[in-house]
């Protein structure tokens, strides 16, 4: 390159390209972090919730991880059969969301219906039996409680 030679010509349109891209892979990163940052804690709660349906309740039990004053026969009374949120023959995970003050639990909704499979809105009579349950999955070991 000498002196009389003009300098390179820089493109506009490489830039704004450039933008454009950047623009588009950070719009895309923040959609699939906030499709799938209760991934985890959904999967827990399906895997719990097709135990129940499936009438493991040992194995639900020890899913849920329960403490101490938390027993058997209480977690039988709470999702059994012939419990208090039982029969639980179908359920839809309506929503996951990290509850106000809380950094490491998530709160799941669930609608639980004595129904298989679960009734639609067209069947009032069915889906008047349907249960709306929030159980909370603490995101560290995904053991499982109600909410306070």
């Amino acid at each position: 390159m000498s002196l009389l030679e003009p300098p390179a010509d820089i493109s506009k349109k490489s830039r704004a390209m450039t933008f454009t891209i950047v623009a588009i892979v950070l719009i895309a990163a923040v959609g699939l972090w906030y499709t799938f940052r209760f991934y985890p804690e959904k999967k827990t709660a399906e895997q719990f919730f097709n135990l129940v349906v499936a009438g493991d309740m040992t194995s639900a039990y020890k899913l849920w991880q329960a403490g101490p004053s938390y027993k058997m026969q209480d977690f039988t009374a709470d999702w059994g059969p012939t419990g208090y949120y039982g029969p639980v023959k179908s359920y839809e995970i309506m929503k996951c969301r990290s509850p106000r003050g809380s950094t490491t639990s998530v709160e799941v909704r669930v609608a639980i219906s004595p129904f298989a499979p679960m009734p639609g809105s067209n069947d009032p009579e069915k889906s008047q039996k349907t249960k709306v349950v929030s159980v909370w999955i603490d995101a560290k070991d995904k053991s499982f409680s109600f909410p306070p």
